[in-house]
Formats: C-alpha cells, sequence, structure tokens
C-alpha cells in the first residue's frame, strides 16, 4: 500500500502560511530582492505552453529568483486540444519545468483552467480530459521522480474532469480571488497553495504556501 508523504507536509488547519508569487512575460522585469525583503519566499514561473509557446522571459525571471534566495519552479499552461499530456510534459520539462531535490525547486506546475480564448473544457469529455491530464503527470513523474502540482479553480475542475478524484496524489493549487480559499476541488481534502489574488505588489499574482516555511523546504526537496 502506497503511503502518501505529501499531507505530512502540508497544514491542514489553521497555522502559518509563506508569501509567495507567481509570474510570466507579462513582468519582464521583477525586484525579487525586494519581494524577498517584503517576506516572499518563493515564486512559480511560466515557462511553457503546449508545445509551440516558450516565455521568453523564463530564463531570466528563474535566474533572478535563484540570486534573491527564493524557491522557485516553472509552470505549463495546459493546451489539452492541441496535443498530448505526454507530448506537453516532455516539451515542459525540456523549457525549464524539470525538477530536482535540491530544497531550492518546486515541482513543475500544470495550469489547467478556463480557456480564454475558447471552449471552456477544450472540446474535452470529462473523461477524456482525466486521461489527458494523467498522461501529462504520469510522463512528468517518470521523467522529474514525482508528480506536478495541479493549478485550477473548483469550479473548472468540477466540469471539466466530472469532479475527479483520481489525483489525490497530486499537489493542488487553487485559485480563488477571495478572503477565503472556499470549497476545494473533487479529490483533494486541502490546497498546497492558494492564488488568493491577481495583483501582488511585486508583480504577478499572489500566491500562499498553506503550511510553515520550514514546510515549503521539504517539500521542494521531498518526492512523494
Amino acid at each position: 500500500m502506497k503511503i502518501n508523504i505529501l499531507p505530512l507536509l502540508f497544514a491542514t488547519a489553521a497555522s502559518a502560511t509563506v508569501q509567495g508569487f507567481d509570474i510570466s512575460s507579462y513582468q519582464p522585469s521583477v525586484d525579487f530582492a525586494g519581494a524577498y525583503a517584503a517576506g516572499a519566499r518563493f515564486v512559480m514561473i511560466k515557462a511553457t505552453e503546449g508545445t509551440s509557446y516558450i516565455s521568453a522571459a523564463f530564463s531570466s525571471q528563474y535566474t533572478g529568483a535563484t540570486n534573491a534566495g527564493l524557491i522557485r519552479g516553472g509552470y505549463h499552461f495546459a493546451q489539452p486540444a492541441s496535443s498530448s499530456g505526454a507530448s506537453q510534459a516532455k516539451y515542459f520539462i525540456s523549457h525549464g519545468g524539470g525538477w530536482s531535490n535540491d530544497g531550492l525547486t518546486l515541482p513543475g506546475m500544470l495550469d489547467i483552467e478556463y480557456n480564454p480564448s475558447g471552449a471552456s473544457c477544450y472540446g474535452l469529455s470529462a473523461s477524456a480530459m482525466v486521461a489527458w491530464i494523467k498522461d501529462f503527470g504520469e510522463t512528468y513523474k517518470s521523467a522529474a521522480g514525482r508528480y506536478p502540482m495541479i493549478y485550477t479553480t473548483t469550479d473548472w475542475w468540477n466540469t471539466c474532469t466530472g469532479g475527479s478524484t483520481a489525483f489525490g496524489d497530486y499537489p493542488l493549487a487553487i485559485a480563488r480571488y477571495s478572503s477565503s480559499v472556499g470549497a476545494i476541488p473533487a479529490g483533494w481534502e486541502f490546497q498546497s497553495f492558494w492564488q488568493n489574488s491577481d495583483a501582488y505588489s511585486f508583480g504577478g499574482d499572489s500566491e500562499i504556501w498553506n503550511g510553515s516555511l520550514d514546510a515549503l523546504k521539504k517539500f521542494a526537496k521531498v518526492a512523494a
């Protein structure tokens, strides 16, 4: 029987949290040192989208975050209608989305949400969407050594995966711009990260780690 160690690293009730943020090429210049001085300890950086887009800012942003002492990692914006999950996972890993247990690198994050320019579920049935996410996740784990995080909203997840409960081993990053996390998507008991605002003073979106700084450091280093 597999024992999932991830819940041991998370806060399951009110406790310490850690401020962080996420950015993309829309924020080409970020004051990483200023963010660190203000209390941020991690940043998620957009690396790729589909199998045809690489963020031109990723490399410099990743270096800037590293130099500032931030725990950092890449994320991939999913385009399930354009190619397989496996092909997109490989593309992501090849362009900055990998993971290493150095204590400074977050596992890659799959950003899967409503398509701003097309069908909300990318034209896929719930079962096909679940299969696509599994294809991405298993390919990523095989190459990187651990499952990717999943960034989504509760509404999208329950609508487009049919409320799948098959991804409990994948850390959850939930987006909800409110004073509370609200309902968690089916399949998870709590979130690892919460994107609580689309405005962060040093650029991008605000992210909150659900736990202590020590737990965040362990999460960055320990593979489930």
